[in-house]
């Protein structure tokens, strides 16, 4: 190990010798490649006994690791500067930064701090979160432990379903409803996205809800009934329906997230007849305005190119939907959204329902515009609504 590595793990060992030690930083992995991205080190109190929590951020997961001061610097020595170039030690009065070039120099950089630090020693520090893994249907759905710990392959679709929920706050909480909010939210699925809208609108906004879940696959539905039924979850159920024959007497909220190609037209569809408050939809697999296209045969200088024009085609088809739902009178809001499963589709379509007057002839000429640039004939969800 070169003098500087030497110099900068004597620093830490004082640090964590004198209770100096705030928090610690490793990164710019020596592998570019390497799954394992940073690692985040903090002293904690862990049944009166001082020790340095390791949360190891991976390209999908965290996992935390309690260790002594032997161990710590144990581990120290393994990543640096095998696994990472840079780490950086913050302690109460200076910052003390080691830099690794690629040919293996080591440099050291100290920085005196004005601001007055001190340590936290809290270790499983409570997070304001809108979704609370320890509520048991998590476990029951296969997403944490029994003690409710979040599993290791989980921790990517819990930051998603986290996402969803802050996504889902800032569009409800503005609005005003009167008594029971019914809501569908339509191809549910396994039901993750249900539950912590269930919980976010129930536990965290303190609504009173009738949600259905609606689901094609027999067995899904039979599986999770029985998760609400012995999770007592009251105003909440899965119906097997397809979204294209489910027709709501009743219905302020309607969600549909990743509906497959037209499915997403059906959902808005059965929204906008019942009059919901609020169309959220997250559409995906855009095929019938494409095919529209390709029969025609027009090209222009963008869509001659395959992946152009199936870009293309997305941005068309959601336009349109856009338009449709303002010429119902929904005021239309398109937003990026992070998609479950990590493909280009991140787009979020938004309508809320308002009371202003619509130029519907203006939408109408918006719409034909569109349609006759690109020789469209019809798009699917003008045909539901016999627009």
């Amino acid at each position: 190990m070169s003098e500087n590595l030497e110099i900068f793990m004597g620093r830490v060992a004082e640090a964590a010798g004198q209770s100096t030690l705030v928090k610690m930083t490793l990164s710019k992995p020596a592998n570019k490649h390497d799954d394992l991205r940073n690692i985040y080190v903090k002293p904690v109190l862990i049944k009166e006994k001082r020790l340095f929590a390791f949360t190891y951020h991976y390209e999908r997961r965290d996992e935390v690791k309690n260790y002594d001061t032997a161990q710590m610097l144990d581990i120290l020595r393994e990543m640096l500067p095998t696994r990472f170039l840079n780490a950086v030690l913050f302690t109460v009065s200076e910052d003390v930064t080691l830099l690794v070039s690629s040919k293996g120099k080591a440099t050291i950089q100290t920085k005196k701090v004005q601001e007055c630090r001190e340590q936290n020693l809290e270790h499983d520090k409570q997070k304001n979160r809108l979704v609370n893994p320890a509520n048991p249907w998590w476990y029951q759905l296969g997403l944490t432990t029994r003690e409710g710990k979040i599993t290791a392959d989980m921790q990517h679709k819990f930051k998603q379903i986290y996402k969803y929920a802050e996504i889902v706050e800032s569009l409800v909480k503005p609005m005003k409803f009167d008594g029971t909010v019914h809501i569908a939210d339509m191809g549910a699925g396994k039901g993750y996205l249900t539950f912590a809208l269930y919980e976010l609108l129930t536990q965290k906004l303190n609504m009173d809800v009738d949600i259905k879940g609606v689901e094609i696959r027999p067995e899904l539905v039979l599986k999770i009934n029985e998760i609400i039924k012995s999770s007592n979850l009251k105003g909440m159920e899965f119906v097997e329906s397809s979204i294209e024959a489910y027709h709501p007497e009743k219905l302020d909220v309607l969600i549909a997230l990743h509906a497959c190609n037209t499915a997403t037209d059906d959902a808005i569809a059965s929204g906008i007849r019942a009059g919901a408050e609020l169309i959220v939809c997250a559409p995906c697999c855009h095929k019938q305005i494409r095919q529209e296209m390709e029969r025609s045969g027009r090209f222009d200088a963008i869509t001659r190119y395959g992946i152009f024009l199936e870009r293309q085609a997305v941005m068309i088809t959601d336009t349109i939907r856009a338009l449709i739902l303002e010429y119902y009178g929904y005021k239309t809001q398109v937003m990026e959204f992070i998609e479950m499963e990590h493909t280009p589709k991140n787009v979020l379509l938004v309508g809320r329902k308002t009371n202003k007057t619509v130029n519907k002839t203006e939408i109408m000429q918006q719409i034909n515009d569109l349609k006759t640039r690109y020789d469209i004939k019809q798009h699917y969800l003008e045909s539901v609504l016999n627009f």
